[in-house]
């Protein structure tokens, strides 16, 4: 058995009977699985339930495979997930086709068990692996973060200080202009902050992105100071760029809150909490969260962006 128990697999076809197959398959080796027999049934599980992996067949009603793949494949909450395609024909232009589509593989019908079984093991493995990298900037992701973190609390006489980085007002932002426009500020985002820290920091800092506009950078002490206020000072510069005419001029912009009230909401501001060890002990990796968190609920208050530091000695 593979310990699979939360692991969901897609099936996309039409073929009831093929569905009842892998189903019967791939349940035995601990995975859950639901199947969709066109792309409209599909999208409560792709959207709402996150699969990890989808197997998909070419012949479709209404979308065929391969626009189903290249759909998946252009959006970012899904482009990261591994596609298998289903062929019943095997003919190379099939797989030729599938690939191009954007496909990490395909199994021809009807197909072995065992291989069936591997492929997708394979295909989840490596997603596992790149699931360390966040799919949007490629920066490491939390299980890389709270290694680096680690490293630097349980090191010997080690200073460091660890940079919380998000932004104010990006969700209302995403609302208004939709995430495709706020994938590309979380984007802009992570190319200031590599950018500065290659001028203002050093060799062995760390970046990564812990998801959604929330970033982290683990630097030197002595590079705090050059580098928030490198990176505050171009953002504030440029994030107007990304809103329209309109709200530029205005200084903001106009959306519902999640009370579905119109409001207000001001042009995006950063807020970097700066959690360090250079005037305080620090003993283990949860401490830095709870400092972090302190400083953010401080740093949120002010009305312009700024980094708020941990100046505590005790």
């Amino acid at each position: 058995m593979d310990n699979s128990d939360f692991t969901k697999v897609l099936v996309i076809d039409d073929d009831k009977l093929v569905f009842r197959i892998i189903s019967d398959i791939l349940q035995k080796e601990g995975y859950s699985v639901f199947g969709a027999s066109d792309f409209e049934s599909a999208a409560k599980y792709i959207y709402h339930t996150s699969p990890d992996i989808i197997l998909l067949d070419i012949v479709l009603p209404k979308m065929n495979g391969y626009e189903i793949c290249r759909l998946l494949r252009n959006d970012t909450r899904t482009s990261h997930v591994p596609i298998v395609m289903l062929t019943s024909r095997g003919q190379v232009e099939d797989k030729v086709a599938g690939l191009e589509a954007g496909a990490d593989d395909y199994i021809t019908k009807p197909f072995d068990n065992l291989e069936l079984i591997a492929r997708v093991k394979t295909h989840l493995r490596r997603a596992k692996q790149v699931k360390s990298f966040n799919p949007l900037t490629g920066l490491p992701g939390n299980i890389l973060i709270d290694d680096a973190i680690k490293s630097q609390v349980y090191a010997h006489n080690n200073k460091f200080a660890v940079l919380y980085l998000d932004l104010d007002n990006f969700k209302a932002y995403n609302d208004a202009y939709g995430f495709l426009k706020g994938d590309e500020v979380i984007k802009f985002l992570a190319h200031i902050i590599t950018q500065n820290v290659k001028i203002h920091g050093s060799q062995d800092d760390f970046i990564g992105h812990i998801g959604g506009d929330d970033f982290i950078l683990i630097t030197s002490p002595d590079n705090v100071d050059d580098l928030c206020t490198a990176i505050i000072d171009q953002f504030d510069a440029s994030i107007p760029l990304f809103y329209s005419t309109e709200d530029r001029k205005r200084g903001y912009i106009i959306t519902t809150d999640r009370n579905f009230r119109e409001t207000m909401f001001s042009i995006m501001t950063i807020s970097i909490a700066v959690v360090s060890n250079e005037y305080r002990k620090i003993d283990n990796h949860w401490q830095i969260s709870e400092i972090a968190a302190e400083l953010k609920k401080l740093a949120k208050v002010e009305p312009n962006s700024v980094y708020m530091k941990d100046r505590r000695r005790a």
